[in-house]
């Protein structure tokens, strides 16, 4: 049975790329180390970030923007909320929006949640491998969307359509390499259907 506890971004430069996420507030989230894995294109992944209001959105993407990353989106007003994506230095793409209009709050740097998107081939199968697995599902919204119960990670880890997912953001959906992605979690390592890999987790200290 595995369960779901951290995120690791493999990386060209670990120092630089730790300084980002320092930067941007996700080194609680996100670990890196050092990666000379080869990967050109989309690598089928995103990270979402959740924030509560419009103002939140747009200083979150300030952050980012002067910690290095680069515009793919500009936050906009759309049928679901607010939102925009931007792209890491190291290539880790990000969605930042929330589903509401209009600010009820002075504008700060702050979200609410951290989602792994995992683009797949076939949402319905993907949750089916992991649930035979031991994930719990949260939600899900037929071959569109799925959400795990991840009570061991501060990520929640979700499934989304690869082909939508590259669309959402932005960007061509050929990719070819390295996810550059690496999940931990229980039970012994694995790669999923769609070449995503996952370690076991460090053993925990009890004191």
């Amino acid at each position: 049975m595995i369960s779901f506890e951290s995120v690791t971004l493999e990386v060209s430069d670990a120092a630089s790329a730790q300084a980002f996420y320092a930067a941007f507030g996700l080194a609680p989230y996100v670990n890196v180390r050092a990666s000379d894995e080869p990967t050109t294109g989309f690598r089928g992944f995103a990270l979402s970030l959740v924030a509560s209001q419009p103002g939140n959105v747009d200083a979150l993407v300030a952050v980012a923007v002067d910690a290095g990353a680069t515009v793919l989106k500009p936050a906009a007003k759309s049928f679901w909320g607010y939102g925009g994506f931007v792209q890491a230095p190291d290539g880790t793409i990000f969605k930042i929006a929330c589903s509401k209009k209009k600010d009820s709050a002075p504008a700060a740097a702050e979200f609410d949640q951290v989602a792994l998107l995992l683009g797949v081939a076939d949402v319905k199968a993907s949750k089916r491998f992991y649930v035979d697995r031991g994930l719990a599902v949260g939600k899900s919204f037929g071959g569109k969307y799925a959400e795990f119960d991840t009570p061991s990670s501060p990520v929640t880890l979700a499934l989304y359509p690869r082909r939508a997912l590259a669309k959402d953001t932005g960007v061509p959906e050929e990719g070819t390499g390295s996810h550059r992605l690496v999940l931990a979690g229980g039970g012994e390592p694995f790669t999923d259907p769609d070449g995503y890999t996952w370690e076991s987790a460090p053993a925990r200290s009890l004191t």
